[in-house]
């Protein structure tokens, strides 16, 4: 069990110490730098020829990274991987996301494609795949989606029959990146008609094709197509995991993948940011530089504080996830069966998180490339510039991996499954609100240092998310799954708490940290953002009460988030001025990385 569990941002303090990408040591960075290198180098050059999608471009992009290590890096050690952590995978995804079609197959090879074999394969099927997969020789899919079965997986009619020393697929699988050129596909499929399985399928199996390319909005450099299955026969020995666990691996996978996509929106984010502010310094309106003028200022600061706020969750999630994989081989040193269990229970435990950083990164990103358009004004429609090319291919971020929609139903269904299962003391928590409400008396930290009044508004918002919580659990907790609605903005107050909270302890680390050096953006953007943050939780919080309560059992209610509520004046024109202003001239880090 980890030091710190899942979905515990809800009830504990915000950390002391948390992962910050200021934290990456110079090898991490290096690592970072050769990725950034390679894309710059070898990807940019060729983007006509990956955007018409030249038959070899692509794998051969994916070989020449593998040469250099970049499909390794989660790979462990002993099966001729780099074994590096989760923060460093992170970094090197936001590095790459510069040309999305390249960042999406890149990471669909090394994530969703390669992670089954690394977590759930025996050590003979990883003595076989991971070392050709690490180096680019063979290039991986992962083969879930049905035209039938997108959101609800479990529902795949894929069939697996076994005859004798071999297992027989028939099927379909739709949507499979990479699949035009992938030559190990991890395909889910149902043993005897209920029992849901993974398999690990070569492209030269008998009875393997694919159909055509789909013709798409964006990722267009990308492979997509349809895999089919027709009496497709392979080895017994490639059934991944048990019979009837597949969900187990699909899930777990879908957790890491949501994770890395988050984190590769918040690269392209950066870009976005980055050309917008070299644009507006450059162009000229009524005989001024129009990042001089007000509103262009409010476009940058808001894109800075929302992508500030998307780095500071994702590598909280990060150091999470690397600290509790220490721990777990800490407690099972030798390689093994045990610690294979405690590994995958780490990509379990952070579901509520991992789903965080996949709506909140790729919602990030939308935002961020559509301000950056609209800065742009017209030469942003058009292809001459990168801006369009980033607008079309962030779209689809929002359906991989689970949609956010469902995302959205994820996170508050595993709070409370977690509560009930007393894996979260949540319903205690709850409990001691109750009793704060009850007395009269909010409990809030101390008021003391640069980032008082933000530390006081994310105590508070757990306590406005236990509030809405115990209102709906108290109407019908049976009926709640029903109500996507009412869960909904439930989600959206739990993702604002951690997007706050880990906003906080990022800046609060820095500010302790680097005692000399100038941190006055950083303060600003986690201000900010904290106060749109608070704002749109209690607004949540009300809703929820609207639709729930009437007469003077409502107002009672309103009056106990108004209580609740940090209320925090701030003079936001000025500060987004300021930090327009300082990313203007450069400041766009808080360190130079």
């Amino acid at each position: 069990m980890p030091t710190t569990l899942g979905s515990s941002f809800l009830i504990e303090p915000i950390p002391d110490d948390t992962f910050v990408p200021e934290d990456f040591n110079e090898e991490q960075r290096e690592m970072a730098r050769a990725a950034e290198e390679f894309v710059d180098g070898e990807v940019m050059p060729r983007l006509d020829e990956i955007q018409k999608k030249g038959p070899e471009v692509m794998p051969g992009l994916l070989k020449q990274a593998g040469e250099i290590g970049l499909l390794s890096i989660e790979i462990p050690e002993e099966f001729g991987g780099l074994g590096l952590d989760k923060a460093s995978a992170m970094l090197v995804s936001e590095t790459a996301a510069k040309e999305a079609s390249f960042s999406i197959s890149w990471g669909a090879h090394t994530g969703i494609g390669t992670l089954p074999i690394v977590y759930f394969g025996t050590d003979a099927q990883r003595n076989s795949y991971l070392p050709r997969l690490g180096t680019g020789e063979w290039i991986a899919a992962y083969a879930l989606t049905e035209a039938g079965s997108g959101s609800d997986a479990l529902a795949a009619r894929t069939t697996a029959v076994r005859d004798g020393d071999a297992w027989v697929l028939d099927g379909t699988k739709q949507f499979i990146t990479n699949a035009g050129f992938a030559d190990v596909f991890v395909v889910f499929a149902q043993v005897d008609g209920d029992k849901f399985s993974a398999f690990i399928v070569e492209r030269s199996d008998s009875g393997v094709s694919t159909g055509p390319e789909e013709q798409k909005l964006g990722i267009k450099g990308s492979s997509t197509r349809t895999l089919i299955l027709e009496s497709a026969r392979i080895p017994a020995d490639r059934l991944l995991g048990e019979i009837g666990r597949g969900h187990k691996i699909a899930f777990s996978i879908l957790n890491v993948g949501r994770f890395k996509l988050g984190c590769g929106s918040v690269g392209a984010a950066r870009e976005c940011l980055e050309y917008s502010v070299g644009y507006a310094r450059d162009r000229k309106q009524f005989g001024r530089p129009i990042i001089e003028f007000g509103m262009i200022q409010r476009k940058l600061a808001d894109m800075a504080s929302r992508l500030y706020a998307a780095e500071s969750l994702g590598y909280r999630t990060a150091g999470l996830m690397d600290a509790a994989t220490v721990e777990a081989k800490q407690e099972f040193p030798s390689p093994g069966p045990e610690r294979d269990e405690a590994l995958r229970a780490v990509l379990e435990e952070y579901t509520v998180e991992c789903s965080i950083v996949k709506v909140f990164g790729t919602e990030c990103l939308d935002f961020v490339a559509d301000e950056a358009l609209q800065i742009l004004g017209g030469y942003g429609f058009l292809s001459d510039y990168p801006i369009e090319r980033h607008f079309r291919d962030s779209r689809i971020n929002r359906i991989f991996e689970g949609t956010n929609e469902v995302n959205r139903l994820i996170i508050p269904s595993t709070v409370l499954k977690r509560a009930a299962q007393g894996r979260l003391d949540y319903f205690a928590f709850i409990e001691a609100v109750k009793k704060e409400i009850a007395a009269g008396k909010v409990a809030a930290p101390e008021r003391d240092g640069a980032l008082s009044a933000d530390v006081a508004a994310c105590e508070q918002a757990k306590r406005l998310v236990a509030f809405a919580v115990d209102l709906l659990v108290s109407k019908n907790l049976q009926d709640l799954v029903t109500k996507q609605q009412h869960l909904e903005v439930l989600a959206n107050m739990v993702i604002d708490t951690y997007a706050a909270a880990s906003t906080v302890a990022r800046t609060r680390k820095l500010v302790r940290t680097h005692p000399d050096a100038d941190s006055a953006n950083e303060l600003d953007l986690t201000r900010i953002f904290v106060a749109s943050a608070n704002e749109r939780i209690a607004d949540g919080a009300r809703r929820l009460v609207a639709n729930e309560l009437e007469g003077d059992e409502m107002l009672a209610a309103f009056r106990t988030i108004d209580t609740l509520a940090e209320f925090m004046p701030i003079a936001t024109i000025a500060a987004k001025t300021r930090i327009a202003e300082r990313i203007s001239a450069g400041n766009l880090r808080f360190l130079d990385q």
